[in-house]
C-alpha cells in the first residue's frame, strides 16, 4: 500500500514512510490488533543491528572523503538532536496536561 501511495502522491516521501503511517493508522483505529504485528515487530527489532552493517561498511570505505564534511555533519546532528528534544518535551507536556484536564473533569 505504501508503494501504491508513493506512486500516486507526487511528494518526495519514501514508500516505507507511507507504509509506517498506514500501519500506525490501522493500529490506532483498531483495523489491526497489536497481536497481529507483535511477532514480526519482535523479529525485526532483533535483527535491526544486522541492518546497520552495510551502512557502517560504506562509512568505513569512504571515511577519507567524509573528513571535509565532518564539522557540518556534527553541527547538523547536534542542532537537530536539540530540536527533537525540545519538540518531544513540548509534545509530552501537552499530552500530560491534556490527560490531567480529562481526569480532573471526571468525578471519582
Amino acid at each position: 500500500m505504501g508503494e501504491g501511495l508513493h506512486a500516486l502522491i507526487p511528494f518526495p516521501i519514501p514508500a516505507s514512510i507511507y507504509g509506517i503511517l498506514i500501519l500506525f493508522l490501522c493500529l490506532q483505529f483498531h483495523v489491526l490488533s497489536l497481536h497481529h504485528v507483535k511477532e514480526t515487530a519482535r523479529f525485526l527489532i532483533e535483527i535491526m543491528p544486522v541492518m546497520f552493517i552495510p551502512a557502517a561498511v560504506e562509512l568505513i570505505e569512504t571515511g577519507g572523503g567524509l573528513k571535509t564534511m565532518l564539522l557540518p555533519t556534527v553541527m547538523s546532528v547536534c542542532i537537530v538532536t536539540v530540536l527533537v528534544m525540545i519538540v518531544s518535551g513540548h509534545a509530552t507536556q501537552f499530552v500530560i496536561r491534556k490527560e490531567r484536564k480529562k481526569h480532573e473533569g471526571t468525578p471519582d
